[in-house]
């Protein structure tokens, strides 16, 4: 691994837009008023010509990032994930998803660690109404690097991909000389026999630390990150559980439709396994500073580690 340090993932979706503007003339930059809080201002800094402020009206935005796709280019539609997910669904099913069109969606401030911006803000339903849209490919990258590479991919990807980027500073867990980014397929970062730890997103780096702790209760977890939700790598989940006979699932989304559903969706059709969903348990979240929301709702190493424990 790289030495740790912290980078949020919605700075690395900013930096990824610029490397793909100076390598690729058919990108254009859409967003909600919202520029330098989703990063894209870095874009429209250095391609002003090839960035677009639709105001606040993500609705209206997710259709003209529909009717820039017609034309040959590729859109990137950035706002916060809830108002893309929440306030623009229709216009994502109907004017992107149904007539598969492709468009990238930029989803940043996801999940519980928007923190002060309170429940109205913290969008922990995104993942499950974007599997809910035939064809949609959502990614959730774990780091910097990984977030690096997933707009990358995104990119060359023909058709919508819904991308969820956090606002909180995630640990840089990958090498960059030495990383892969494969679309669809999960991530192996430690082999273990007893337990299996699937995590996305910034859980992925808390799913690292709770092994270690786990290791010390003689429990030999093995950790895998699912970067790609949909499509789910089933072959990887499938073969883990067989092999460990345990699975957790770890995601800063509710526990109903999102990573642990997707997860439970594959192994109750394949190989039927025990399954503890920690994440958010059919709740609305709070105002407060990130990292204190996070730990009451379970979602900090010595939480995750106490749900697994009691299990």
């Amino acid at each position: 691994m790289s030495e740790v340090k912290k980078i949020a993932t919605r700075v690395s979706y900013g930096q990824a837009l610029v490397e793909l503007g100076n390598m690729h003339d058919d990108i254009i930059v859409l967003d909600a008023d919202l520029a330098a809080a989703t990063q894209t201002g870095k874009f429209k800094k250095a391609f002003p010509e090839k960035f677009f402020d639709c105001g606040i009206a993500e609705g209206n935005m997710m259709c003209i990032a529909a009717g820039i796709a017609t034309t040959g280019k590729v859109p990137f539609a950035s706002t916060f994930a809830m108002f893309a997910a929440g306030r623009a669904f229709e216009q994502i099913r109907n004017s992107i998803g149904y007539p598969k069109l492709n468009v990238k969606i930029g989803a940043t401030h996801a999940g519980l660690s928007v923190g002060e911006d309170g429940a109205s803000h913290q969008c922990n339903e995104d993942i499950a109404l974007m599997r809910t849209i035939p064809g949609m490919t959502i990614i959730s990258p774990a780091d910097d690097v990984e977030a690096r590479a997933a707009v990358f991919a995104a990119y060359e990807h023909e058709g919508p991909v819904y991308m969820r980027f956090g606002r909180l500073a995630a640990p840089v867990i990958y090498d960059e000389e030495n990383y892969k980014f494969e679309l669809g397929k999960g991530v192996v970062l430690k082999e273990g026999k007893d337990m299996t730890l699937i995590a996305t997103g910034l859980m992925v780096a808390r799913a690292l630390e709770a092994a270690k702790a786990l290791a010390e209760d003689g429990i030999d977890a093995e950790v895998i990150n699912i970067h790609t939700i949909k499509p789910l790598d089933e072959e990887l989940v499938v073969a883990s559980a067989k092999k460990t006979g345990k699975v957790v699932t770890i995601e800063e989304h509710s526990v109903i439709g999102g990573l642990g559903s997707a997860v439970c969706d594959a192994l109750s059709a394949k190989a039927p396994t025990p399954v503890l969903k920690i994440g958010v348990q059919d709740c609305f979240g709070e105002s407060g500073p990130a990292e204190e929301v996070l730990t009451k709702y379970g979602l900090d190493v010595n939480g995750i580690v106490k749900q697994i424990r009691e299990w």
